[in-house]
This record gives C-alpha cells, structure tokens and sequence, in this order.
C-alpha cells in the first residue's frame, strides 16, 4: 500500500523536514495553476516517470520551464531509448497516479527500481514545490530540506 499524504507529512516532520501545503484544483499539466505559482515562491517542477528499452525505471524532476528532449536525454543520463511509463507501472513502483508524479513519490519506491534524476535549475531552486503524492495540492520545502528528504530515503540524484 503506498503512503499517504499524512504519512507522507509524518515521514518529513519525523526527519525535520519543514513543509508547507496549499490546496488546490487538481493541476494536470505545468502550464496549469498560474494562480498557485504566484501564491507559492520557488521552483515549480515537472516530474516525467520513464522506462527505458532495458526496463530501467526513472523519474525525472525539472523546473516547470526546462525543455526535456527524450531523443537526447538518453546520451545525458546513460540510458536506453526512453518512452513514457504505463499508468500501471507507474502505480506499481511509485504509488501514485498519472498528473501527480513527484519527487516526494520515491517515499513509495523501497525496493529503489527508480533511478531519480533531477535538472540542476532545480537543484539550484530554493525552495522547491512538489506534488505531496496528489495533484491537488503543492507542498513547498527548502532545497537544504529536499535535499535531507532524498539523503533519508538513501537516494543519490544523478544532476544534469
């Protein structure tokens, strides 16, 4: 069974995590909820779930306004040729539904199937906006504290 908001909330405040969430209309596409962009400072993210032709998962994390070119990512991230992940098995490593991938989703991936890649924009962003598991709130965390969330759960990101 993968997390839930609350356990979600629970798992950062346990690991000193400072969070704040505003709730929302579901929000599909980065070019959706101007209004909560304005409302919540920082990087707002785009979050891709891949699989490549040798079965690799990746969740890919990037600021709302990087351009990703799946032809070329492959040569960057030392992957197979990519294509988007079924619902299914999305479902299956991450937990979540399409339209809410996030980063914080990797608290549902234990076996760590997923290799996590973030853009360094995003790394660079200070704070940084996520999904918590669903579209229909963002929740905003420092980058320190990002950072602190992918050290607990043992998850080095490959930053491009």
């Amino acid at each position: 069974m993968p997390a839930s908001e609350r356990e979600l909330f629970d798992f950062l405040d346990k690991h000193g995590i400072e969070h704040k969430t505003l709730r929302h209309p579901a929000v599909f596409r980065v070019e959706e909820g101007l209004e909560i962009k304005a409302a919540l400072p920082g990087g707002h993210t785009k979050n891709l779930f891949l699989k490549d032709a040798k079965g690799q998962l990746w969740l890919i994390s990037a600021l709302g306004e990087t351009k990703i070119d799946l032809k070329t990512l492959p040569g960057v991230i030392g992957s197979a040729r990519l294509s988007f992940g079924s619902p299914e098995r999305l479902y299956d490593a991450l937990g979540v539904t399409p339209g809410s991938v996030t980063a914080f989703a990797l608290i549902n991936d234990t076996e760590r199937r997923v290799r996590f890649v973030a853009d360094r924009a995003l790394m660079d962003s200070d704070p940084v906006n996520f999904h918590p598991l669903a579209n229909t709130a963002t929740t905003a965390i420092s980058q320190a504290d990002f950072r602190k969330f992918l050290a607990a759960l043992k998850i080095e990101p490959l930053i491009i």
